[in-house]
């Protein structure tokens, strides 16, 4: 089946917090509509057939130079169909229109050939999480 990635997709409020549940993350319900007021722009996968949302992810930032990259996930029943990196890939697509020139994500170790084979450059940083 072909899944189409859209850039500002309507997405109801609670949408988001099922797939977070159904990846294993925590839902965050209250970050949503929050989230869509506040990021530059964010990009869905749904299964028309099913009529549910797959896949979701969004980039953040000032609007000036740099952008994050944040919260890619995929329905753990549609994972390893490269639903993953077509989102991704229109996510940077969609910052390079927007005027991003750089776009950076944080992820854990498993992660990196994903994030590779998506377009980054794994590089050295930190991270600062509050209790």
């Amino acid at each position: 089946m072909d899944y189409k990635v859209i850039i500002n997709m309507p997405i109801s409020n609670h949408e988001v917090p099922d797939l977070r549940e159904l990846v294993g993350w925590g839902r965050r319900d209250r970050d949503y509509p929050t989230l869509f007021d506040r990021c530059n722009f964010w990009a869905g996968v749904r299964d028309e057939t099913n009529n549910i949302l797959i896949a979701f992810g969004y980039v953040c930032g000032m609007g000036l130079e740099h952008g994050y990259l944040e919260d890619v996930m995929v329905h753990p029943a549609y994972q390893k169909q490269g639903i993953g990196v077509a989102l991704v890939g229109e996510l940077l697509q969609e910052a390079q229109r927007f005027g991003l020139g750089i776009v950076t994500v944080t992820y854990e170790a498993h992660h990196a050939n994903f994030y590779e084979r998506s377009g980054f450059v794994p590089g050295t940083g930190g991270v600062w999480q509050s209790d």
